[in-house]
């Protein structure tokens, strides 16, 4: 879902950042407010005001969301679900989650606590602006505190709505599983909400449209299509947590890889491996201990020149947490250890010595099956690994 993202601060233990698609919105948001909403509800104010007043919303508004942010982030490390950070990007904010809630009630209070912090601070914000006008504060200053107040209202109630991923879809999906005990029939549930929200919102694009209003027309598709494809992506999650769950890698393990020793030179390399066998990475061994493994990404950053001289020992990356598991490490963290890394194999180490590896094609396959079969019990076998 995001690129490269540029980091801001940390803020209780949790990083902030912004991916670069919220650079844009700022500036929208600050055009916005500058030349259209706070000239049109208080006239006379100088460009410099006006552009004060826009500068000074879109700051409030950033850090509103960074607060709805980092109260769901607060909450959910209160019960023990870790959050790998906070993220501004084009849609508003994300608390990214490193796994699903595992009751009900954590659920619920995550879900909750960012409705209830923005409504929080559009009261603190009335309250503010209230004083502002009863001691005759500049309406560059109180104008501001009723647009904060007005936004981070609009904020809470708009996440209320019972469609997943919204946070009201979070609530609701709570209260079915509560009920039911099933997680994934509420979410089945919810995320059909979400598909059909969705959808209302892509009618509203149309309407817009049609009454000429193209900017509103194209902002509104594009939340309708992200919540569409967020609510349908997070019950593919939920069968993806089902299906590999319990699965050890050794199931989808390629067994007795193509090996290359530290101490072959990278024009070696490339003649009787990489041009021979096609596979874009290898485990490196040296007397039977797996050391590292080297990729065509690391042979391309040495001058052609230079592979002579060079060896896969120069280059490899070593083994470590982030390249390597265990034979019984559950292929659920396994996918998740790839998908935080960038990367399409890990290699599969016990005692020191290579026992394999796991490559995400193979497991992709399986999912994929498993996926086509609606979530079935599928086939156990994984077949047709490749090395990769």
């Amino acid at each position: 879902m995001f690129g490269k993202q540029i980091p801001l601060f940390r803020l209780f233990g949790f990083d902030v950042g912004i991916d670069p698609t919220w650079v844009m919105i700022a500036v929208l948001v600050t055009w916005s407010l500058a030349v259209g909403l706070f000239p049109s509800y208080y006239p006379g104010l100088s460009p410099l005001a006006a552009w004060s007043m826009g500068v000074v919303g879109a700051a409030g508004l950033f850090a509103s969301i960074i607060f709805h942010e980092l109260s769901h982030s607060l909450v959910a490390r209160r019960f023990g679900l870790p959050i790998g950070g906070i993220t501004l990007w084009i849609f508003g904010g994300v608390a990214h989650m490193e796994g699903e809630p595992e009751a009900p009630k954590v659920e619920f209070w995550m879900a909750i606590a960012g409705p209830v912090s923005s409504y929080v601070l559009a009261g603190g914000f009335v309250l503010a602006a209230w004083a502002g006008d009863g001691l005759a504060w500049p309406v560059t200053v109180t104008g501001v505190f009723w647009y904060l107040a007005a936004i981070n209202g609009v904020l809470a109630t708009f996440n209320l709505v019972p469609a997943f991923p919204m946070d009201g879809g979070r609530v609701l999906r709570a209260i079915l599983w509560a009920r039911s005990g099933n997680f994934r029939e509420a979410t089945r549930i919810a995320s059909g909400l979400g598909g059909l929200f969705g959808l209302g919102l892509m009618a509203a694009a149309a309407f817009f449209l049609l009454q000429g209003n193209l900017v509103a027309a194209v902002w509104w598709f594009l939340i309708g299509l992200f919540v569409r494809f967020a609510a349908r992506s997070s019950y593919h999650q939920v069968l993806v947590k089902e299906a590999l769950e319990d699965r050890p890698v050794s199931q989808f393990l390629t067994a007795d890889p193509i090996i290359v020793p530290p101490d072959l030179s990278l024009h070696r390399m490339v003649e009787d491996y990489f041009y021979r066998y096609y596979f874009k990475a290898f485990p490196v061994v040296e007397g039977g201990r797996a050391i590292g493994i080297v990729s065509l990404d690391q042979v391309r950053q040495v001058a052609r020149d230079q592979w002579e001289t060079t060896t896969v020992g120069d280059v490899l990356t070593p083994v470590g947490d982030d390249n390597s598991v265990a034979l019984g490490t559950p292929a659920l963290a396994a996918l998740r250890q790839m998908q935080r890394g960038g990367l399409s194999r890990l290699l599969v180490v016990e005692r020191g010595r290579l026992a394999g590896l796991v490559c995400l094609r193979d497991l992709l396959g399986y999912l994929t099956m498993r996926l086509d079969l609606e979530g079935g019990d599928g086939g156990t076998d994984g077949a047709g690994r490749r090395q990769a």
